[in-house]
Parts: structure tokens; sequence; C-alpha cells
């Protein structure tokens, strides 16, 4: 179909994980703790961070953006999800659009927001006595600030093409959210440059940001390897830990997401891994970050104390 948008579709029907009311039900409470404790976790580690000058460093900086990364991100699907299983699976034209804009958005400054965070842990053990000259307040800032430019261009780039699509046809989603590749498919324009587009701004993201990350932990290992003190190595590797298991969760989940999903019998699939990174990754890194970290736990007793006391 010729021309700009002339969209017939003012809504989309959202499918859900399952028709199985019994599940759904499970589904709905289950989902409902994991949004609690995702915005109370990740809104606890950023009052702790800014209550405590003892993290007042570069590294809690950039857990401090992740954490308000985590709770947007759980909210753009959560709340939706919840209705959807409560029976109210029509999304809006205009609210699908901007959902998925959103989940473009900070799908993409959590990428250079890790690679920032992996570039961080490389200065902090391959460079200690440089650390404080080089991540400088002003160096995260700019970093954090990039990611989150590069996030929002990102997203416009993909509405932009969204907008100039036409959707006159099918108008069901299969699936719990609206994803890019699935209104593809629903549209009746020709989307082969949209298609295309979506491809090399994914994959140059992922790839680049991908790449930082590893070179930055292969320089980590081979400094660490030069280490001749056991004790030394291991606080060495467990500085970096945290981030090295989070990272290795969301590539891990998004790349096998990604993987095939223009297969139709591969859609259940792809439904249940992106779970994983839209719903569990967000109530788990403020477990890796706060509970596995030493100084995290230290800075949330002294708060809780503190209260304590001042009653």
């Amino acid at each position: 179909m010729a021309g700009g948008n002339v969209s017939v579709i003012t809504e989309f029907v959202l499918l859900g994980l399952t028709d199985n009311p019994a599940v759904n039900t499970v589904l709905f409470v289950l989902f409902l703790l994991i949004y609690l404790i995702t915005v109370m976790g990740n809104i606890w580690v950023i009052i702790i961070i800014l209550a405590s000058a003892q993290l007042h460093s570069p590294k809690y900086f950039f857990i401090c953006q992740l954490a308000f990364l985590d709770f947007c991100y759980s909210s753009v699907f959560i709340p939706k999800m919840l209705m959807n299983i409560a029976g109210q699976k029509a999304i809006s034209y205009h609210g699908c659009l901007l959902q998925y804009s959103f989940v473009s958005m900070f799908l993409t400054t959590e990428c250079f927001l890790l690679a920032a965070m992996a570039c961080d842990r490389y200065v902090a053990i391959c460079h200690p006595l440089h650390y404080n000259s080089l991540m400088t307040p002003t160096l995260c800032i700019h970093l954090v600030t990039a990611s989150y430019l590069l996030g929002c261009a990102n997203s416009l780039t993909h509405l932009s093409g969204l907008l100039s699509l036409s959707f006159c046809g099918p108008n069901v989603i299969n699936h719990y959210f609206c994803d890019i590749p699935l209104l593809f498919q629903l549209s009746c324009s020709d989307t082969q440059h949209n298609e295309a587009l979506f491809t090399i701004l994914s994959g140059t993201t992922s790839v680049t940001t991908f790449l930082i990350v590893v070179s930055s932990y292969l320089g980590i290992l081979l400094s660490v390897l030069k280490i001749h003190s056991t004790r030394s190595k291991w606080k060495a590797l467990s500085t970096g830990a945290s981030h090295l298991t989070a990272v290795t969760l969301f590539y891990g989940t998004v790349i096998f997401t990604y993987l095939g999903t223009s297969s139709a019998h591969q859609q259940d699939r792809t439904k249940i891994l992106s779970v994983f990174y839209t719903l569990l990754l967000p109530i788990l890194n403020p477990l890796i970050y706060s509970v596995k970290n030493t100084k995290g736990k230290e800075a949330m007793k002294r708060i809780i104390m503190r209260k304590i006391f001042a009653q």
C-alpha cells in the first residue's frame, strides 16, 4: 500500500501468555508480586545509594541508574500484563506504538549503560591508581546521558517507521506486549525497509555494546592472571562478578529471544524467553547488585539501624 500511514485499525488485541483461566489466576498473583518486589527493590537500591555517602562512587552511580531503568522498564510491561490477564486484552493503536517505543528506548539505554559499567570495572581493576582521575563525575554523567540519548534516538527512529506503516487487516498479536517483529507481520504495507532498519540498528547496538563488554572483561581477565596472590585475584574477580552476571543474563536472554522470531511455531518459546528479560531481570538486578555486594549490605544495615535508633 503506497503513501503514508492510513491505518484503519484503532486497536490491537494482545493474546497474552495463555488463555487457561486457572493458569491466568496464578500468573496474575505471581506477576503482581514480581512487580511489587521489583518496584520496592529498585527504589530501595536507589534510596540506599543516595542516602549513603560511602556509595557515592562511579560504580554505584551506574547501579543507581540501572535500578531506575529497571523500575521504568518493568512498569512498561507488568501493569498492562495484569490488565490483559484480567480480561482487558485490547490496546489502542497509539498505545501499542507508544509501548514499543518505551521498550526500545529502555532496552537500548540499558545496553549502553551495561557497556559503560563494563568500562568502569575495567578501569577500576586494571588501572586502580588512575581510577579517580579517569572516572570523574562529569565523565560518568556524560556516559549515562549518552546512553539515554542513544536510547531515545533509536526509539524515535523505530516509532517514525511504525507510524509510516498501514494496519488494515488482522489486529491480533500473539504476545503479551507490542513487539516490533509482530507489528511488521500485521502491517499491510511494504515493511522491507523498516525490517532492514530494525535489523541494522538492533544489530549495531547489540554487537557494539557486547564487544565493549567482552573486550573490557578480557582486559580484566588478562590483568587478573598477572596477579600472583590468590586472595588478590579473588578480590579483583569479585569486583566485577555482579556486573558480569547481570550482563550474561541480559544478553543471553535477549539474543535467544530474537533468534528465529519470524517462525510461527517458535512464538510460544519467544514469549517464555521474553518473560525472563522483561520481568525477571528487573527483579534479579537489585539482588545481584545489593545482596551479593558487601558495601551495599553494610550500607543497608547502617540505614536500617539508623532508623531503628531514631525511633
